[in-house]
């Protein structure tokens, strides 16, 4: 007997994938908002899922810890138990991203070997694969920044890793609704094409958000609607040269950037909902469309909490889940007005 092609048994599989990766990157939130991303300065890709277990093992991780920059120049003063408490982040971050290569893998060699999956998903999910394991390589990629000459990893790699997992997401996330609604139907390229530059506009202030994170530019300018001293635009954005540089490693320039853009995310989902509710709309279109309307008002909110408390771990963790959230939505959305 054949087995049904592209079941609801593969949707599942894609969707817990979703899930994974969602927690990944809460996981991934954390572990940078508490200092924890370099406390594991090897890469064990067996050996590394099991963690110290007994107080030798832990003062030979702690004494490996003591010969980088993060030790030496900002965390001098941590006894063994301050390092237990930042080495469990990493090590559950890293766990969980083993955890979704061998869901992603063995699952799909066994879809595959019982040809539940058809040529077209075949090939999308060989794409998800190598963007997983893509993912991998720019988190190791990130931490080895760290461990050279300075306590913190590159901005531009974290951007790099953080992109990278809200865009494998979103992927995965597509793949699954390609199969969830499999019939195509008659669409507005027009409106479909201002969803697409939406889309774009929103992965370029994730980009920048990821820049914030990685400069700590979100401990600067702690006020709201202004900067310090109540300016729009402070001083210290424009400060370093070549000028072009305030644009991508000046921590003001940055935030300036990210919390300006965040008018023109909202304004694009603003002129999305109304356009689109000029459409004659499908039940699923409809929830699309109040689902962006919603999220990227809280959002907006969680952002300007955020800067206000000088970036508390929950609001931190909080921001970065509702960015993650509205590029679901935004996803969704582009999704039901494309096929």
């Amino acid at each position: 007997m054949v087995k049904q092609k592209d079941n609801k048994k593969v949707i599942y599989w894609l969707l817990t994938g979703c899930v994974l990766i969602f927690i990944m990157v809460v996981v991934g939130g954390i572990t940078r908002l508490t200092d924890s991303g370099l406390s594991i300065s090897n890469y064990k890709l067996i050996t590394g899922t099991i963690p110290p277990l007994n107080e030798a093992q832990w003062q030979e991780e702690f004494e490996l810890y003591q010969q980088f920059p993060e030790y030496q120049k900002l965390h001098y003063h941590f006894t063994l138990e301050d390092f237990k408490g930042i080495y469990f982040w990493e090590w559950l971050h890293r766990v969980i991203g083993r955890v979704i290569g061998l869901v992603f893998i063995f699952p799909f060699i066994y879809f595959l070997v019982t040809k539940q999956l058809t040529g077209k998903t075949i090939k999308k999910s060989l794409v998800l694969l190598v963007l997983g394991a893509f993912q991998g390589f720019l988190g190791w990629y990130m931490v080895k920044s760290g461990l050279v000459d300075r306590p913190d990893v590159s901005h531009y790699r974290l951007a790099a890793h953080l992109t990278t997992a809200f865009l494998t997401f979103a992927a995965t996330l597509w793949v699954a609704l390609d199969l969830i609604f499999p019939e195509k139907k008659v669409i507005d390229k027009k409106f479909r094409n201002l969803v697409f530059v939406g889309y774009l506009v929103l992965v370029f202030q994730i980009v920048y958000g990821a820049f914030v994170a990685g400069l700590k530019a979100g401990l600067l300018h702690n006020h709201w609607p202004f900067m310090n001293e109540g300016k729009f635009m402070h001083e210290t954005v424009y400060i370093f040269e070549p000028f072009y540089k305030n644009l991508i490693e000046n921590p003001s320039g940055i935030q300036f950037i990210h919390r300006t853009f965040a008018y023109i995310v909202v304004i694009f989902i603003l002129i999305i909902w109304f356009q689109g509710k000029k459409l004659a709309l499908t039940k699923y279109q409809n929830k699309a469309l109040d689902s962006l309307f919603i999220l990227v008002f809280v959002q907006f909110a969680l952002g300007v909490f955020t800067i206000i408390y000088q970036v508390p771990l929950w609001l931190g963790v909080a921001h970065q889940v509702g960015a993650f959230f509205l590029l679901s939505a935004m996803t969704f959305t582009l999704h039901r007005f494309s096929k």
